[in-house]
C-alpha cells in the first residue's frame, strides 16, 4: 500500500512534506485485555485500532477477529480505507481495527465479552464524529450491536451512529448487506460498456462465494451475464452454459458451501479449482476471496479480458505489471469494492439525521456514486495514459493532499 502511495506521489510530483504526512498513520492504539472464558479461565487478548488519516472527516473502517491480526496488517488496511473513501468522494478518513483471536473456537458468550471489553479499551478513539467501526473478517451485525450497546451504556444514552453494519432494527441501513457485491456489479458493467462489450451473455468467473462473491454473482446473473465458474473453500463449480446462481445461493445458504450442488462440473480440490478458475478463458474474472491470488507465478496464465477486484489486494504488484503487458484490464479494489463503505456512509447519515431511507433510494444513491467515481477514474486514466489502478491511487492521493494543503499544519 505504501509503495502505491509513493508511486502515485511521484507521478503527481507531490510536495514532499505532504507526501510524508500521507504515508504514515495518525494514531495507532494497541490494547491488551482479559476475558473470562466459559470454562472459568481468563485469557488475555491483544487488540488494535489504527486511524490512518482523518483530514476528510471521521475515520471509518472495519474490525476483524482473526488469529493472524497484527499491527502491520491493520495499519495497511487502514491506509487502504483512507484511499478508498477518497476515490469515491465519501467524507471519511481511513481506520481499521482487530483482535488477535480465533472466533471459530469461541462461544457466543465469549465473543460478546471479548467485543464489549475491546470496545471499552478503544473507547477514547471511537464515536460518531471521530471514528466509526464496521464489520470485517469474522465480525457481523451482531458484533456491531454489542459495540453500539457498550458505547451507549457508557455514554448513558443510545448512540446509533457509533458503528455501521448494524441490524436495521438498531439503525442499520437497508441494502447494506448486499452493497459491496452490488457496487462491484455496477462498475463491472460500466467497464464492459467502456470496452464495447455487451453485458448480456458475458462470461464471468467468481472466486469466493461468501457475502461479496455471492451477491456480485447474483446481480450480474440478473442483468444477463453468464456465470461460468464459482469457487469456495470446498471446491469449484464450472458450467460453460451458465450456473443457476439463484438456486446455488439457496443451496449455499442452507449448507454453508457450494459442494453438493448438481448444476455443473464440481472440482472438490479447492486448490485445483482456484487454479482452473483463475486461468480459464472468460470475459470477466472477479477475485472476491483472499489477497495475493494472482501473483507473478500465475499472472501470465490469466486469460480473462477484464478483472474486477472484489477482494482487497487479490493481485500482487508484480502480477499487475504482467497483466498490464498482456492487455488485461483491471478495475482496482479501492474503486471496485467500495460499495460497502459508501452504504456505511449512508447508514451513518441516516443515524445522525434519525431518518431511514428506502432500499430503492439507497441502491440508487449507491449507483450514482459508484458510476461517477468510475467515470472520474477512467477519464483520469485516459488523460494521463496510466492504468485504472494508477489513476485511482493518483486521484485518491491528490484529493487527500489538496485537503491537507488547505487545512495546513497545526499549530
Amino acid at each position: 500500500m505504501i509503495g502505491r502511495i509513493d508511486a502515485a506521489a511521484k507521478r503527481l510530483n507531490l510536495d514532499p512534506s505532504i507526501h510524508k504526512t500521507l504515508r504514515t498513520p495518525r494514531r495507532s492504539l494497541i490494547v491488551t485485555f482479559p476475558v473470562k472464558m466459559d470454562n472459568g479461565e481468563v485469557e488475555v487478548f491483544t487488540g488494535y485500532r489504527v486511524q490512518y488519516n482523518y483530514v476528510k472527516g471521521p475515520s471509518k473502517g472495519g474490525i476483524r477477529y482473526h488469529p493472524d491480526v497484527t499491527l502491520e496488517e491493520i495499519t495497511a488496511l487502514a491506509g487502504l480505507m483512507a484511499l478508498k473513501c477518497a476515490v469515491v468522494d465519501v467524507p471519511f478518513g481511513g481506520a481499521k481495527g482487530g483482535v488477535a483471536c480465533d472466533p471459530k473456537k469461541m462461544s457466543m458468550g465469549e465473543l460478546e465479552r471479548l467485543t464489549r471489553r475491546y470496545t471499552y479499551m478503544i473507547l477514547p478513539l471511537i464515536g460518531p464524529e471521530q471514528d466509526i467501526p464496521a464489520p470485517d473478517v469474522n465480525t457481523d451485525s451482531q458484533t456491531m450491536s454489542w459495540i453500539m450497546d457498550t458505547y451507549s451504556m457508557l455514554r448513558g444514552y443510545t448512540v446509533q451512529g457509533v458503528v455501521t453494519g448494524k441490524p436495521v432494527e438498531l439503525g442499520g441501513s437497508k441494502g447494506r448487506a448486499t452493497s459491496t457485491g452490488r457496487g462491484i456489479a455496477y462498475v463491472a458493467e460500466e467497464m464492459l460498456r467502456t470496452l464495447g462489450m455487451d453485458v448480456n451473455g458475458t462470461a464471468v468467473c467468481v472466486q469466493g462465494f461468501g457475502n461479496v462473491g455471492m451477491n456480485v454473482a447474483k446481480f450480474l446473473h440478473e442483468d444477463g451475464c453468464k456465470i461460468v465458474g464459482i469457487t469456495d473453500v470446498t471446491g469449484g463449480l464450472f458450467n460453460p452454459g451458465g450456473i443457476d446462481v439463484p438456486n446455488l445461493a439457496l443451496h449455499a445458504g442452507r449448507n454453508k458451501m457450494i459442494r453438493g450442488f448438481s448444476g455443473g462440473e464440481f472440482v472438490p480440490d479447492h486448490v485445483e479449482a482456484n487454479r482452473r478458475l483463475l486461468t480459464m478463458k472468460t470475459d470477466v474474472l472477479i477475485p472476491a476471496a483472499l489477497e495475493n491470488q494472482i501473483a507473478e507465478s500465475n499472472a501470465s496464465d490469466v486469460k480473462a479480458r477484464l478483472i474486477v477486484e472484489g477482494a482487497n489486494g487479490p493481485i500482487t504488484r508484480g502480477a499487475d505489471v504482467i497483466l498490464n503487458k498482456k492487455g488485461v484490464h483491471v478495475v482496482p479494489d479501492i474503486l471496485a469494492n467500495s460499495g460497502g463503505v459508501i452504504v456505511s456512509y449512508f447508514e451513518w447519515v441516516q443515524d445522525i439525521q434519525a431518518y431511514l431511507w428506502s432500499e430503492q433510494e439507497v441502491n440508487a444513491r449507491l449507483k450514482d456514486l459508484m458510476t461517477a467515481a468510475f467515470a472520474q477514474v477512467r477519464e483520469f486514466a485516459d488523460k494521463h495514459e496510466v492504468t485504472l489502478r494508477e489513476a485511482a491511487y493518483m486521484l485518491a492521493v491528490n484529493k487527500m493532499a489538496e485537503i491537507t494543503r488547505l487545512r495546513g499544519i497545526f499549530p
